[in-house]
């Protein structure tokens, strides 16, 4: 297991520069001159000149690159371009809100899929599973920005109710700030249930079906003793594979809800970074997304091993 778990961490290196490899160069060729973007009408060739220098804009791509990526190793991701403030500190802080949107949004999703995927395993072909799987359905071909906006439709016409605007620590007023985070996480909870669900029902109608769960009901287990503590152990590989996936989506920033609830996360971040062509801001929180998605997966895969012995690294 040790043994594993170093090699993922070796292989985190070359993952990790290739990211930012790739994110440095689509910076860079994309249209638009961050100095006349700083500058606006005020942009004469000897400030812009001035301007590029100050940043170290004109020295070449690969000096560019190493005087960043430098930066990086020793905790340094730079300023950002717009305000001159070090990008790290804004990023942890944005994240703190994207990491309990995640949660709570996580949460509702295996409050919804769970149950619901177990409950059309067990009634098969059913109504009530025709129903769970068309409501499944939906929440995959649903995207989560069109359920943003028709959910605040839905609430502003009919219940006269809008969400609030802002955002507020949890630390600062609990209260304010679940209120702030329910839709959103409602939005991203209902739309990662729609996989989840399916996943959930494909699974254990797939160990349901095996020798052993068999057995054990010519033996004499309660239905109910077979579905949780045999068939709902083995099934939920696959399912935690899903889980770790959207998790580490929605770590990575979920740029369009936070957009369009106004939430300060770390996707609202890089959306910003990328309209203002703030350079040093998209490199370093697109790095810290891939550096998150790359610690889930590998989280993800250790738990594999406690939760079926079988799986063995060594």
């Amino acid at each position: 297991m040790y043994t594993y778990i170093l090699r993922r961490l070796f292989l985190f290196i070359p993952v990790l520069f290739g990211v930012t490899v790739f994110v440095f160069l689509v910076m860079n060729i994309i249209p638009g001159d961050i100095a006349s973007i700083i500058l606006g009408t005020e942009a004469t060739p000897e400030l812009k000149e001035q301007l590029r220098q100050e940043f170290g804009l004109n020295l070449p791509l690969y000096q560019q690159y190493w005087n960043w990526i430098s930066g990086v190793f020793v905790g340094d991701f730079g300023n950002s371009l717009r305000t001159g403030a070090p990008i790290l500190p804004e990023m942890l802080n944005r994240f703190s809100l994207t990491f309990e949107l995640t949660i709570f949004a996580a949460i509702i999703s295996w409050m919804i899929a769970i149950p619901m995927g177990i409950l059309a395993a067990v009634k098969r072909n059913t109504k009530g599973d025709i129903g769970i799987r068309f409501v499944s359905l939906l929440g995959v071909s649903i995207p989560n920005f069109a359920l943003a906006t028709l959910l605040i439709l839905i609430l502003s016409l009919f219940f006269n109710y809008y969400p609030p605007v802002g955002y507020v620590g949890f630390l600062e007023d609990p209260r304010r700030n679940l209120e702030i985070l329910l839709i959103p996480a409602i939005v991203l909870g209902t739309s990662m249930a729609g996989s989840l669900m399916r996943m959930t029902r494909s699974s254990i109608l797939e160990i349901l079906g095996q020798d052993f769960i068999r057995t054990a009901q010519a033996k004499g287990i309660s239905q109910k003793m077979v579905l949780f503590k045999h068939a709902l152990r083995n099934a939920i590989i696959p399912v935690l594979t899903i889980i770790g996936m959207q998790i580490g989506y929605l770590l990575g920033g979920t740029i369009i809800v936070e957009q369009i609830f106004s939430l300060p996360g770390l996707g609202q971040m890089v959306l910003t970074g990328i309209n203002q062509r703030d350079f040093p801001v998209v490199q370093g929180t697109i790095l810290f997304i891939a550096t998150i998605f790359v610690t889930v997966n590998l989280i993800v895969d250790i738990l594999y091993s406690y939760l079926d012995p079988r799986i063995s690294y060594d």
